[in-house]
């Protein structure tokens, strides 16, 4: 939701039209905003199990979906309520693989 910096009007949304781009314009005053194309940028993500920790870390006999390898590190964390189900966080233990995936 935007509003008017003018006279704090909720300002209305107006598509794209033949070669005019979509905007933002107050229905009270002359205020109009031009909405840009703003590309998404994708964050980079943080590893789930560092390399120095993954000599350390529990292990399982799971396949990796992106290699096959059958071991991995992981670890266990509860990011959902108390009554759903840990969910664990796998990273490859193939050198040449390193692949991050999760299981809820």
């Amino acid at each position: 939701m935007e509003m008017c910096p003018d006279c704090t009007t909720l300002l209305q949304y107006e598509l794209p039209h033949m070669d005019r781009p979509a905007r933002f314009f107050c229905p009270v005053c002359p205020y109009l905003k031009l909405k840009k194309k703003q590309p998404l940028v994708k964050k980079q993500m943080d590893p789930v199990i560092s390399t120095e920790d993954m000599d350390n870390a529990s292990t399982a006999e799971v396949p990796c979906p992106a290699c096959g390898y059958r071991e991995a590190a992981y670890y266990q964390v509860q990011i959902r309520s108390a009554d759903e189900p840990m969910t664990t966080f796998y990273k490859c233990k193939n050198k040449m693989c390193g692949n991050n995936w999760r299981e809820d």
